[in-house]
């Protein structure tokens, strides 16, 4: 009797062209729920700037001065970022007494990524206008702007044209789910679980070593794409513990409430046991001795800064005391950032149930769950090795 074939996990073998933050402008969409993200964001921007200073200018003569933005996503903190960054070279050009020269923008996503709600928002390009005058009325921007669709794991530009990398909140992202996560015959077989939080110890190696091979190939196709004299800020969500499976804030977020959910559907006979552990979050938040070993493995990057640095809550509420804008906040974090996997492997009436769940669970446990949920990021700043 011929066996009956395998359910084909969707998530796994088309994550690439599936994989993006919740697009358009609902309740769930990223541009509703990446507030916490711009705080953060500009909790650092000394450390970005500090970025920007080790960036060589030339004398006014280049062509133009290129800054790309890795892991984009879409809304107005990436465009407020990279005004950021422009603004910041023009001064460095003006206080050496050079004009600056023309500027060039590129947003890169993975092709999913909305690109048509990002490029809504940006302002149409002036010639002959100030950043400051552009910053000040916010109906211009003094730069071209370009999107390019691809994996940051790959080659996305000619050599040597990129004078800046920037790459915030992205890189804890994995190119794939490690192939030995969800086979059964395997000892880090994900059984029960559908994130690394609270895995046995070969399954967290198995992200770890995941996320070490995506990370040297990221530094391997920026090595060539930068220029001689660039420089690179990168943050990504990271843990303090050097245990992969205790994932600090990012285990509050996915290994709780949102686990204890997918086991709700099972219980109830919603989904199988098999359907759940097929599914498992690419996320894996590192360690700065994980960064760093990848860093000096790699070997064509200097580490100008590398450090842990407290972000805080990813929620942002208008009522804190309300346990139910806590659950609804938390599941629309959850929904933003993996929604469209979810829906890709259960369906959008069972992933509505799933979320729906989420929001229980952590209305019910609010007050201890805004206690616990605290992100940590790595940010490290790094220059090519001449």
């Amino acid at each position: 009797m011929a066996m009956a074939p395998m359910e084909e996990n969707v998530v796994k073998s088309n994550l690439e062209k599936l994989f993006s933050m919740k697009g358009g402008k609902g309740e769930a969409s990223y541009a509703n729920n990446s507030q916490a993200q711009a705080i953060h964001a500009k909790s650092m921007i000394h450390f970005l700037r500090e970025t920007l200073d080790q960036v060589k200018l030339g004398n006014g003569d280049e062509k133009a001065f290129v800054a790309a933005d890795l892991g984009c996503s879409y809304g107005s903190n990436t465009i407020n970022i990279m005004n950021v960054m422009i603004d910041h070279i023009i001064k460095r050009y003006e206080a050496l007494g050079y004009n600056p020269p023309e500027f060039s923008a590129f947003f890169c996503d993975l092709p999913s990524n909305d690109f048509n709600s990002l490029f809504q928002l940006l302002p149409p390009h002036a010639e002959g206008v100030t950043m400051e005058e552009c910053l000040a009325t916010e109906k211009e921007r003094s730069y071209f702007v370009a999107g390019v669709p691809g994996s940051f794991y790959r080659r996305l530009f000619p050599a040597r044209t990129i004078d800046v990398f920037h790459s915030a909140f992205s890189l804890h992202w994995l190119s794939k789910i490690p192939d030995c996560v969800v086979d059964e015959r395997s000892i880090a077989y994900n059984k029960g679980k559908v994130f690394v939080h609270g895995a046995n110890e070969a399954t967290g190696n198995a992200y770890k070593s995941q996320f070490k091979a995506d990370l040297a190939n990221f530094l391997s196709a920026r090595s060539v794409e930068m220029k001689k004299e660039g420089s690179m800020f990168l943050v990504c969500l990271g843990r303090s513990s050097e245990d992969p499976t205790k994932h600090g804030g990012a285990g509050v977020l996915f290994g709780t409430h949102f686990q204890d959910a997918w086991d709700d559907l099972v219980q109830e006979g919603l989904i199988t046991y098999e359907k759940r552990d097929k599914f498992n979050i690419p996320f894996y938040a590192p360690s700065l001795e994980d960064f760093k070993e990848v860093v000096e493995e790699n070997g064509t990057f200097v580490i100008n800064k590398l450090e842990l640095f407290k972000g805080g809550s990813p929620l942002v509420l208008n009522k804190p005391d309300d346990a139910n804008e806590v659950g609804r906040a938390l599941a629309n974090s959850c929904r933003t950032v993996c929604g469209v996997l979810v829906d890709a492997h259960i369906g959008d009436n069972l992933s509505e149930e799933l979320f729906l769940r989420v929001e229980r669970r952590a209305a019910f446990h609010a007050e201890e769950l805004l206690r616990e949920l605290q992100f940590l990021h790595v940010v490290a700043s790094l220059s090519l090795i001449n």
